[in-house]
């Protein structure tokens, strides 16, 4: 089995592709290579399989045509320009967020159309849309039926993106699954250009003995996902029958509705009341703004009881996860 990651120098690219070289199969077959694409070429895996890694523009036609070669049976599409730089660049937001995954569709609609084709069945295409593609804000409880409504350019782009996948499942191109991930945390390394970074940054940041601002009030709740979950759900969808998804491949996945407060207990229950205490109260109203929006739960039934997608964990298990898999490597990179 051929295996694409575009996005695969990213925090979650990087570490399916280490998951799926650790175990050189995806559900009961072989993988016989694996590509890592990404605006710079990703540092190699080291894996039982061929690893090929490449940089280039995920709006280049060429570039991902480059990332998809013939017999490509799965694409995972974790590229994007994330929600608070995307809301202040609208052009790149476009260019990356859009015209990158109308790349990604004509990329893989080339092998089973046209002189690319092998007679092969459509690749299935992991797209990894996002909560930023509702509305609703901290009140709303959304069902799997809801609308999107996106009150931001980020999940504006994702909903497109959402549209045009499964229009191109519909009509046999690809096979599509869109999952909507929670805000994942906690995030390793550095703070980065999501609206939401303050979220991973209030827990990550205390652990490694520094200070940090919280942007939003402690009761302020966002919905959740840890990145081991992350990585759990992405294997499910390479490999689940497709058929109970019907026209809908938008999946809400089970995260966790969670407050900052409650975050913020939990961080004191693994790591002390000293690491609690350096989060500091600092308001900014443009962050508040954009993750405002956001709905703060889902009902996120189809995906628990149809389509076998496992349960989000505790709060404190997402803090001990991180001290676990990154919190080494997150001081070394640092320098501290």
């Amino acid at each position: 089995m051929q295996i694409t990651i575009l996005g695969g120098g990213g925090f979650l690219g990087r570490r399916l592709a280490h998951r799926l070289a650790k175990d050189g199969a995806l559900g009961d077959r072989a993988i016989t290579g694996l590509t890592l694409f990404d605006l710079q070429a990703p540092p190699p895996v080291e894996a039982p399989f061929p690893v090929r890694c490449l940089g280039g523009n995920i709006a280049d036609p060429a570039a991902v045509t480059a990332a998809i070669p013939a017999g490509t049976e799965v694409v995972v599409h974790l590229a994007a320009v994330v929600s608070a730089q995307a809301e202040a660049d609208f052009d790149l937001g476009l260019t990356v967020n859009v015209h990158g995954t109308l790349a990604v569709l004509q990329a893989c609609r080339a092998l089973t159309q046209g002189p690319r084709a092998s007679g092969a069945a459509p690749p299935r295409v992991v797209f990894t849309s996002s909560v930023a593609s509702f509305s609703g804000g901290q009140d709303a409880r959304l069902e799997d039926d809801a609308r999107q409504l996106p009150g931001n350019s980020y999940g504006a782009e994702k909903a497109i993106g959402e549209l045009l996948l499964q229009d191109a499942s519909r009509k046999g191109f690809l096979d599509a699954v869109n999952i909507r991930l929670p805000t994942v945390i906690i995030r390793p390394g550095r703070p980065n250009k999501a609206a939401s970074s303050f979220v991973s940054a209030i827990l990550r940041e205390p652990l490694l003995g520094l200070e940090t601002d919280l942007p939003v009030p402690e009761e302020f709740a966002v919905w959740i996902c840890s990145p081991r979950r992350a990585v759990e759900w992405f294997l499910h969808a390479m490999t689940m029958d497709t058929k109970p998804l019907g026209l809908d491949r938008g999946i809400n996945p089970p995260g966790r509705s969670a407050t900052v407060g409650k975050m913020l207990s939990a961080l004191e229950a693994v790591a002390g009341p000293e690491a609690r205490a350096k989060v500091r109260h600092a308001p900014d109203p443009a962050i508040e703004a954009i993750v405002g929006t956001w709905p703060a739960s889902f009902t996120a039934e189809r995906a628990r009881r149809l389509l076998g997608f496992s349960e989000q964990e505790s709060l404190e298990e997402i803090v001990q996860g991180f001290i676990e898999d990154d919190l080494a490597a997150t001081r070394a990179e640092r320098g501290l």
